[in-house]
């Protein structure tokens, strides 16, 4: 006696199609991070822009001046660095493996960097950028209550809490990191 077998498709065949369609969507950030080189670049010009600026002045600029100026640099480069952490991280997290294995430029943080390592140094470089903002502010607080003043007292306060609110979530964030190394580590969480 002769068995029929019907082919009939499984319900995990139909399904393989959409598994594979939410994986594959993971490329649509690639146009983000390739915007994101293209705001690096930007960030190239307005570094150069800032640099001829000063070495231009230099005879004629105040100390205040250059050092608001040499702030400024650090601050382009910061967020630079930001962005080469966000394109680099990313791309190597979220879309596909850059495969720098033994290369010798390879970043050191790039080894072990996964979701929440990325979110810790991100706001670890927002501190940063906004640590520049506020000193900035701190060193032109001289010019309060002259007219055509950039700042005032309520607005120097908002920063200074802003930035604090900034160093309350990076610590947040990292707490949150160690609690899951620690969950990870001994398989449940440590009192």
């Amino acid at each position: 006696m002769q068995e029929h077998t019907e082919h009939k498709t499984s319900p995990n065949s139909k399904l393989r199609f959409f598994p594979a369609l939410i994986f594959s969507s993971r490329w649509l950030q690639l146009p983000l991070y390739l915007g994101l080189i293209v705001a690096q670049c930007v960030y190239v010009f307005l570094f150069c822009k800032e640099l001829v600026h000063l070495i231009a002045g230099a005879n004629s600029l105040t100390e205040q001046t250059i050092m608001l100026s040499v702030l400024g640099l650090i601050d382009v480069v910061m967020i630079s660095n930001l962005l080469v952490m966000v394109i680099v991280g990313g791309y190597e997290t979220f879309v596909s493996r850059l495969n720098l294995q033994g290369h010798p430029d390879q970043p050191e943080w790039l080894g072990h960097v996964n979701a929440t390592v990325l979110k810790v140094k991100l706001a670890m470089a927002i501190i940063g950028i906004s640590s520049i903002h506020l000193l900035k502010t701190f060193i032109e607080a001289g010019t309060l209550g002259i007219p055509g003043s950039k700042y005032t007292e309520v607005g120097i306060m908002w920063q200074t809490i802003i930035h604090m609110a900034f160093i309350a979530s990076a610590i947040g964030i990292a707490y949150t990191d160690l609690l899951m190394q620690r969950v990870t580590r001994n398989g449940k969480p440590e009192h």
